[in-house]
């Protein structure tokens, strides 16, 4: 049962505090207004691109620059019909974690500062959030959308399957990162 209302919950978190529909919608709003604000990704004066598409990140994407632009009163447009000085980009924990180990992998650490949250003009309110939260946010909300078929790589399968035993590494994989980088600055 959900803790706060006592309903049948729709998402379990790995220290097994369970939410309903509603507590989870709200949490998946104030996790994207806590994202924005810890990384400092946008302020009144942005104008904020973004890529329309189906693809379900891209349509959660999408709902959260319209619900923060009207919290925080900056602009957004589609790309690429207008002009804009930051991009949002539908990037995920499970994304952002591939390419890390990816780039660790392939001797590339030089790449690593791409896998930040906010890097140059591109910013990444999704970050912090794992696939499987976003398409339920996104079935919760009634958003239309198009499940797309990604080709799955070796490194997305062995994450996933140590993900099952070990909870919680995809995000131990980008705090670790974050981390790296708040000590050089």
């Amino acid at each position: 049962m959900c803790k706060l209302c006592k309903e049948k919950p729709v998402y379990e978190f790995t220290n097994q505090r369970k939410l309903c529909k509603r507590c989870f919608i709200n949490y998946f709003y104030k996790k994207v207004l806590y994202t924005v604000r810890k990384f400092n990704m946008i302020s009144r004066e942005d104008i904020i691109g973004y890529r329309k598409s189906s693809d379900v990140k891209a349509v959660v994407l999408e709902e959260m620059l319209v619900f923060l632009s009207k919290k925080s009163n900056f602009k957004i447009t589609k790309l690429p019909d207008k002009k804009a000085n930051k991009i949002a980009e539908d990037s995920s924990l499970d994304s952002e974690s591939e390419e890390i180990i990816k780039s660790l992998i392939s001797g590339k650490e030089s790449d690593l500062k791409k896998y930040l949250p906010v890097e140059k003009n591109a910013i990444k309110p999704l970050y912090l959030f794992l696939d499987e939260e976003i398409s339920l946010f996104a079935r919760l909300k009634g958003l239309k959308f198009k499940l797309k078929e990604k080709k799955r790589s070796k490194i997305q399968d062995f994450e996933n399957e140590f993900e099952k035993n070990h909870p919680e590494v995809k995000r131990a994989i980008v705090n670790s990162l974050l981390k790296l980088y708040n000590k050089k600055e």
